[in-house]
């Protein structure tokens, strides 16, 4: 890159920093300012404008927060308290941000449960939340009723839809009942923005659901940090198929459009074939990406329409390197803005060049302005490297490490963690730098290059050693997913009997055109022989949690075992390819009679 070329970038990444800051500078945590302050600003300023679609029916800024404040003068009503949690188990709909924002104005908080969870999963997440109520409608209501046996106290029922048991309350009818009217501000007196606002859940995709601790602070800083990093206006309209119970698109997505006067497009859920046209129809502006959406998307048959919209920005994470330039080129999408952030912790940051691949960035000249450091990572102990001092060591460029972020006592580096305490403390390194500090680890391993860029490696637990080798799962899938017919890649890794290290292994969702045998030399052509998956089975669909994160944790249990894994399984022979594993085979590769 010319030195005027990085001139105009820098100039650039300087103009989009000090936007985003700017609109966050005056969070404090003992500013008596919360979010539903921002939010009633918004209302105030920009009344009679779009705030909300939700098919086909729109809300304006005004009638947003009248529907607000039904919520809050209902919960009133029922004697719900400050500092009480009212669970809110719906999927997208029109009342959902009206709900936790109504609850936020009596200084209620809120549990954004996924509406996906029945059973165990439900009553675990109510159960830690504390909550006292629970919001549900007719998709949600059966798995309330499934977990109440479980639960360890009573949870009372209140459904948007048609109540179907003499304890469930029927909350439409108690909504017409209540004012529209602003509760007094009274109501909150003596908050700060340090108490807590919501509680957003993990996926959950290695074990059970964790309620992430979102304070008034926190939120605000999603909320405002979009806004500003988007660089919206009052004519953008932001689309979002994601679940409004987490933050990408219940707080990011929102608040870029809300905070800006523009309009938050809400969509029931995702669906690879109706993007396009909802985009179309609904004029959307922006869109909000997690995960494997984009992929999704560029799997999809061509369509003429799907280059008609008037995107001129696409935001999110996860999107992954061999996707980027399909989406950007295909459906000729003006920016792409990659972010990465952890809902639980303090580390988030920007890629507002468009760099492909690259999650964010922070040049050396504003290092001191970022609390993100890579430290040298043990995968196979699963710990950090520490010298002969007991201190971490930081990593150099492009060698892997964890990103870890300082704690502190600013807005920007506080760490409100869990509502279970323990589960905060595992979270935390200390001695990391000097004694007594202590960093938020976020769990991934990133590389960050000369010029700042940092790029995504892998979740910890992911990665996986074999033949003294650190394997990237997201580096094998990325190969996999050029492979054609192969639809969806889950790269993991399995114990083989008493071999070190654990062997590659993939479960691969693929179309008619994909052929098994041919795999194994595009494999061979593409991966360094450690990282070649040793073991594929097929499935006839990913398992994929409410934000399009792979569930791993069944696949891992089953290994290539073909008495447990549905479908057929295949190991590769180095000298024919893959071959079906039978369970002869598999007890010979188990006792060790055949080599990998």
């Amino acid at each position: 890159m010319g030195l005027v070329a990085r001139l105009v970038r820098e100039y650039r990444f300087l103009k989009d920093v000090l936007r985003t800051l700017g609109r966050v500078k005056s969070v404090d945590r003992d500013s008596t300012n919360l979010i539903c302050d921002d939010l009633e600003a918004a209302v105030d300023r920009w009344p009679e404008r779009e705030a909300l679609v939700f098919e086909g029916r729109a809300l304006t800024f005004a009638e947003f927060d009248r529907m607000a404040n039904r919520f809050a003068n209902w919960a009133r009503s029922e004697r719900i308290l400050r500092g009480q949690t009212v669970a809110i188990v719906l999927p997208n709909r029109l009342e959902y941000l009206a709900a936790w924002y109504g609850l936020t104005k009596i200084g209620a908080v809120a549990a954004l449960v996924s509406n996906q969870l029945t059973g165990p999963t439900l009553a675990h997440c109510l159960k830690v939340s504390g909550a006292s109520h629970a919001i549900v409608d007719d998709e949600t209501a059966p798995g309330l009723e499934a977990a109440r046996p479980l639960l360890d106290r009573p949870v009372r029922a209140w459904t948007l839809g048609k109540p179907t048991a003499g304890h469930v309350k029927d909350l439409n009818l108690a909504l017409r009942g209540a004012s529209s009217v602003r509760p007094d501000r009274a109501a909150r007196d003596g908050m700060t923005a340090k108490d807590t606002a919501l509680y957003i859940f993990t996926s959950g995709t290695t074990g059970l659901p964790k309620a992430a601790r979102m304070t008034h602070m926190r939120v605000q800083l999603y909320m405002r940090g979009f806004a500003g990093a988007m660089d919206g206006n009052e004519t953008d309209r932001v689309y979002c198929a994601l679940p409004l119970y987490h933050a990408t698109g219940g707080l990011c997505a929102a608040g870029s459009a809300l905070l800006n006067g523009g309009c938050f497009i809400v969509a029931r859920g995702f669906s690879a074939s109706n993007f396009w046209p909802d985009v179309i129809a609904t004029r959307a502006t922006m869109f909000v990406y997690i995960g494997e959406l984009c992929r999704y998307l560029v799997n999809q048959p061509e369509r003429p329409e799907e280059r008609l919209h008037r995107i001129r920005l696409a935001f999110g994470n996860g999107l992954r390197p061999d996707v980027w330039p399909k989406l950007k080129e295909r459906f000729a999408i003006p920016r792409i803005i990659e972010f990465y952030g952890a809902t639980e912790g303090n580390v988030s940051m920007f890629n507002f060049d468009g760099k492909e691949g690259a999650i964010a960035r922070a040049p050396w000249y504003l290092r001191s302005r970022f609390n993100i450091r890579l430290i040298r990572f043990d995968v196979e102990a699963e710990e950090p490297v520490r010298g002969s001092d007991g201190l971490c060591i930081e990593c150099e460029p492009d060698e892997v490490g964890e990103c870890v972020g300082e704690i502190g006592t600013g807005v920007r580096t506080a760490y409100a963690g869990y509502a279970d305490k323990a589960a905060s403390e595992k979270k935390i390194l200390r001695n990391v730098f000097r004694k007594g500090d202590a960093y938020f680890a976020t769990g991934d391993l990133m590389r960050q290059d000369e010029e700042g860029y940092f790029y995504f490696v892998d979740r910890i637990g992911d990665t996986f050693r074999w033949k003294s080798e650190n394997v990237s799962t997201t580096e094998v899938a990325g190969v996999l997913a050029q492979f054609p017919g192969v639809r969806e890649a889950v790269v993991y890794g399995v114990p083989v009997g008493d071999m070190d290290g654990k062997a590659g292994m993939a479960a691969l969702v693929v179309g008619p055109e994909f052929d098994i045998k041919a795999l194994a030399a595009h494999v061979e052509a593409s991966l360094p022989g450690y990282a070649a998956p040793l073991f594929v089975r097929l499935q006839p669909a990913a398992q994929v949690t409410g934000t399009f994160k792979y569930r791993k944790i069944d696949l891992v249990s089953a290994g290539f075992d073909p008495a447990k894994v549905d479908g057929p399984v295949f190991y590769k022979n180095p000298a024919k390819g893959y071959m079906r594993l039978t369970r002869p085979t598999f007890q010979k590769i188990m006792n060790g009679e055949m080599r990998l």
